[in-house]
Protein backbone atom coordinates (compact mmCIF):
# COMPACT_ATOMS: atom_id res chain seq x y z
CA UNK A 1 0.00 0.00 0.00
CA UNK A 2 1.39 3.46 -1.00
CA UNK A 3 2.03 6.26 1.58
CA UNK A 4 -0.99 8.22 -0.07
CA UNK A 5 -3.27 5.69 0.40
CA UNK A 6 -2.30 5.75 3.82
CA UNK A 7 -2.81 8.33 4.47
CA UNK A 8 -6.73 8.63 2.90
CA UNK A 9 -7.48 5.71 4.87
CA UNK A 10 -5.97 7.38 8.04
CA UNK A 11 -7.97 10.81 7.38
CA UNK A 12 -11.22 8.48 6.63
CA UNK A 13 -11.51 6.78 9.70
CA UNK A 14 -10.93 9.84 11.77
CA UNK A 15 -13.29 11.17 9.90
CA UNK A 16 -16.00 8.08 10.58
CA UNK A 17 -14.78 8.48 14.76
CA UNK A 18 -15.44 12.39 15.17
CA UNK A 19 -18.90 11.75 13.12
CA UNK A 20 -19.70 9.37 15.58
CA UNK A 21 -18.69 11.50 17.92
CA UNK A 22 -20.53 14.71 16.68
CA UNK A 23 -23.77 12.74 17.24
CA UNK A 24 -23.38 12.17 20.55
CA UNK A 25 -23.33 16.26 20.98
CA UNK A 26 -25.21 16.22 24.18
CA UNK A 27 -22.86 13.84 26.10
CA UNK A 28 -20.09 14.65 25.15
CA UNK A 29 -20.67 18.33 25.90
CA UNK A 30 -20.98 21.57 23.68
CA UNK A 31 -17.09 22.64 24.47
CA UNK A 32 -15.89 18.86 22.82
CA UNK A 33 -18.47 19.37 20.36
CA UNK A 34 -17.48 22.47 18.74
CA UNK A 35 -13.48 21.29 18.64
CA UNK A 36 -14.54 18.03 17.42
CA UNK A 37 -17.02 19.87 14.41
CA UNK A 38 -13.81 22.08 13.84
CA UNK A 39 -11.42 19.34 13.69
CA UNK A 40 -14.01 17.53 10.88
CA UNK A 41 -13.73 20.52 9.00
CA UNK A 42 -10.49 20.09 9.09
CA UNK A 43 -10.32 16.46 7.82
CA UNK A 44 -13.06 16.89 5.38
CA UNK A 45 -10.21 19.51 3.74
CA UNK A 46 -7.49 17.83 4.04
CA UNK A 47 -9.95 14.54 2.05
CA UNK A 48 -10.57 16.43 -0.57
CA UNK A 49 -6.91 17.39 -1.00
CA UNK A 50 -5.36 14.10 -0.92
CA UNK A 51 -8.82 13.20 -3.26
CA UNK A 52 -7.77 16.51 -5.77
CA UNK A 53 -7.20 14.17 -9.03
CA UNK A 54 -11.08 13.23 -8.86
CA UNK A 55 -12.20 16.83 -8.19
CA UNK A 56 -9.95 17.71 -10.93
CA UNK A 57 -11.86 15.19 -13.72
CA UNK A 58 -15.73 16.21 -12.47
CA UNK A 59 -15.87 17.92 -15.73
CA UNK A 60 -14.00 15.03 -17.92
CA UNK A 61 -15.11 12.05 -19.32
CA UNK A 62 -18.06 9.76 -19.67
CA UNK A 63 -20.86 10.05 -16.56
CA UNK A 64 -22.34 6.77 -16.15
CA UNK A 65 -25.36 6.46 -13.95
CA UNK A 66 -23.26 5.41 -11.11
CA UNK A 67 -20.95 8.15 -11.63
CA UNK A 68 -23.77 10.61 -11.81
CA UNK A 69 -25.24 9.43 -8.58
CA UNK A 70 -21.82 9.34 -6.55
CA UNK A 71 -20.97 12.66 -7.86
CA UNK A 72 -24.77 14.06 -6.76
CA UNK A 73 -23.61 12.69 -3.21
CA UNK A 74 -20.69 14.49 -2.83
CA UNK A 75 -22.30 17.55 -4.10
CA UNK A 76 -24.99 17.00 -0.65
CA UNK A 77 -22.81 16.09 1.61
CA UNK A 78 -20.16 19.65 0.72
CA UNK A 79 -23.82 21.19 0.80
CA UNK A 80 -24.38 19.52 4.23
CA UNK A 81 -20.76 19.99 5.95
CA UNK A 82 -21.13 23.66 4.73
CA UNK A 83 -24.03 24.20 6.37
CA UNK A 84 -23.09 22.46 9.77
CA UNK A 85 -20.03 24.43 9.78
CA UNK A 86 -21.50 28.34 9.22
CA UNK A 87 -24.65 27.39 11.22
CA UNK A 88 -22.03 25.81 13.76
CA UNK A 89 -20.32 28.67 14.14
CA UNK A 90 -23.32 30.82 14.24
CA UNK A 91 -24.39 29.04 17.58
CA UNK A 92 -21.21 28.60 18.85
CA UNK A 93 -20.23 29.47 22.60
CA UNK A 94 -16.38 28.33 22.70
CA UNK A 95 -14.28 28.06 19.53
CA UNK A 96 -16.06 31.48 17.89
CA UNK A 97 -17.08 33.68 20.38
CA UNK A 98 -14.33 35.94 19.23
CA UNK A 99 -17.22 36.98 16.63
CA UNK A 100 -20.08 39.58 16.97
CA UNK A 101 -23.02 38.85 18.60
CA UNK A 102 -26.10 38.72 15.76
CA UNK A 103 -29.18 37.00 15.65
CA UNK A 104 -30.73 34.17 14.15
CA UNK A 105 -30.37 31.28 16.77
CA UNK A 106 -33.40 29.40 15.80
CA UNK A 107 -32.82 29.07 12.07
CA UNK A 108 -29.32 28.34 12.53
CA UNK A 109 -30.51 25.46 14.97
CA UNK A 110 -33.02 23.88 12.62
CA UNK A 111 -30.42 24.04 9.86
CA UNK A 112 -27.28 22.63 11.78
CA UNK A 113 -29.82 19.37 13.07
CA UNK A 114 -30.63 19.19 9.33
CA UNK A 115 -27.51 19.25 7.82
CA UNK A 116 -25.86 17.07 10.47
CA UNK A 117 -28.10 14.09 9.97
CA UNK A 118 -28.70 14.19 6.62
CA UNK A 119 -24.43 14.84 6.50
CA UNK A 120 -24.74 11.66 8.65
CA UNK A 121 -26.66 9.24 6.18
CA UNK A 122 -25.05 10.52 2.92
CA UNK A 123 -21.39 9.94 4.12
CA UNK A 124 -22.22 6.66 5.01
CA UNK A 125 -23.79 5.90 1.62
CA UNK A 126 -20.52 7.48 0.16
CA UNK A 127 -18.82 5.09 2.46
CA UNK A 128 -20.99 2.42 1.16
CA UNK A 129 -20.24 3.19 -2.70
CA UNK A 130 -16.35 2.47 -2.50
CA UNK A 131 -17.35 -0.44 0.27
CA UNK A 132 -15.72 -3.04 -2.93
CA UNK A 133 -13.07 -0.72 -3.29
CA UNK A 134 -11.94 -1.71 0.84
CA UNK A 135 -12.88 -5.29 -0.01
CA UNK A 136 -10.80 -5.63 -2.97
CA UNK A 137 -7.52 -4.33 -0.63
CA UNK A 138 -8.76 -6.62 2.26
CA UNK A 139 -8.69 -9.45 -0.18
CA UNK A 140 -4.60 -8.64 -1.13
CA UNK A 141 -4.35 -9.66 2.03
CA UNK A 142 -6.31 -12.59 2.81
CA UNK A 143 -6.43 -15.98 1.49
CA UNK A 144 -9.58 -16.95 0.06
CA UNK A 145 -11.82 -18.22 2.65
CA UNK A 146 -15.80 -19.35 1.88
CA UNK A 147 -16.65 -19.71 5.56
CA UNK A 148 -15.24 -16.00 6.67
CA UNK A 149 -17.08 -14.59 3.42
CA UNK A 150 -20.36 -15.79 4.47
CA UNK A 151 -19.51 -15.63 8.43
CA UNK A 152 -18.97 -11.92 7.28
CA UNK A 153 -21.89 -11.27 5.40
CA UNK A 154 -24.04 -12.68 8.41
CA UNK A 155 -22.43 -10.62 10.72
CA UNK A 156 -22.77 -7.42 8.31
CA UNK A 157 -26.86 -8.69 7.78
CA UNK A 158 -27.34 -9.23 11.56
CA UNK A 159 -25.64 -5.84 12.30
CA UNK A 160 -27.87 -3.95 9.73
CA UNK A 161 -30.83 -5.40 11.39
CA UNK A 162 -30.13 -4.08 14.93
CA UNK A 163 -29.04 -0.70 13.34
CA UNK A 164 -32.57 0.03 11.39
CA UNK A 165 -34.01 -0.96 15.65
CA UNK A 166 -31.51 1.59 16.54
CA UNK A 167 -32.99 4.05 13.82
CA UNK A 168 -36.09 3.64 15.21
CA UNK A 169 -35.57 3.22 19.05
CA UNK A 170 -33.28 6.69 18.68
CA UNK A 171 -35.94 8.39 15.97
CA UNK A 172 -33.44 9.40 13.82
CA UNK A 173 -36.51 10.10 11.13
CA UNK A 174 -37.52 12.70 13.40
CA UNK A 175 -34.26 15.01 12.85
CA UNK A 176 -34.07 14.23 9.27
CA UNK A 177 -37.58 15.25 8.82
CA UNK A 178 -36.98 18.08 11.15
CA UNK A 179 -40.55 17.19 13.00
CA UNK A 180 -38.14 17.69 15.99
CA UNK A 181 -36.16 20.90 16.63
CA UNK A 182 -34.30 19.56 19.68
CA UNK A 183 -32.04 16.49 20.07
CA UNK A 184 -33.06 14.43 22.62
CA UNK A 185 -30.29 12.55 24.79
CA UNK A 186 -30.23 10.27 27.97
CA UNK A 187 -27.94 12.20 29.62
CA UNK A 188 -27.63 8.80 32.20
CA UNK A 189 -26.55 6.39 29.19
CA UNK A 190 -23.00 5.47 28.72
CA UNK A 191 -21.62 7.53 25.53
CA UNK A 192 -20.09 3.94 24.09
CA UNK A 193 -23.93 2.34 24.37
CA UNK A 194 -25.13 5.72 22.05
CA UNK A 195 -21.91 5.31 19.64
CA UNK A 196 -23.01 1.21 19.31
CA UNK A 197 -26.32 2.50 17.96
CA UNK A 198 -25.25 5.78 15.70
CA UNK A 199 -22.55 2.95 14.66
CA UNK A 200 -25.17 0.15 13.83
CA UNK A 201 -27.29 2.94 11.78
CA UNK A 202 -24.45 3.86 9.69
CA UNK A 203 -23.71 0.28 8.99
CA UNK A 204 -27.31 -0.23 7.75
CA UNK A 205 -26.79 3.02 5.24
CA UNK A 206 -23.19 1.97 3.98
CA UNK A 207 -25.02 -1.57 2.96
CA UNK A 208 -27.71 0.25 1.19
CA UNK A 209 -25.05 2.18 -0.53
CA UNK A 210 -22.82 -0.84 -1.18
CA UNK A 211 -25.70 -3.00 -2.99
CA UNK A 212 -27.11 0.19 -4.63
CA UNK A 213 -24.12 0.86 -6.19
CA UNK A 214 -23.31 -3.14 -7.12
CA UNK A 215 -27.34 -3.29 -8.92
CA UNK A 216 -26.53 -0.01 -10.77
CA UNK A 217 -23.08 -1.63 -11.81
CA UNK A 218 -25.16 -4.57 -13.71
Amino acid sequence: MNPTMKYKLAVDAAMTVALLLLMAYGLVGEAAHEWLGTGMFALFLAHHVLNRKWLLAVGKGKYTPLRIIQTALVGVILLCMLGSMVSGILLSRYVFTFLPKHGGYEAAQKTHILCAYWGFVCMSLHLGFHWSMMLAMARKHLQPSPLRTWSLRLIGWLWAVYGAFAFRRRGVSLYLLLRSHFVFYDYSEPVILFLIDYLSVMVVFVLIGYYLSQVIRK
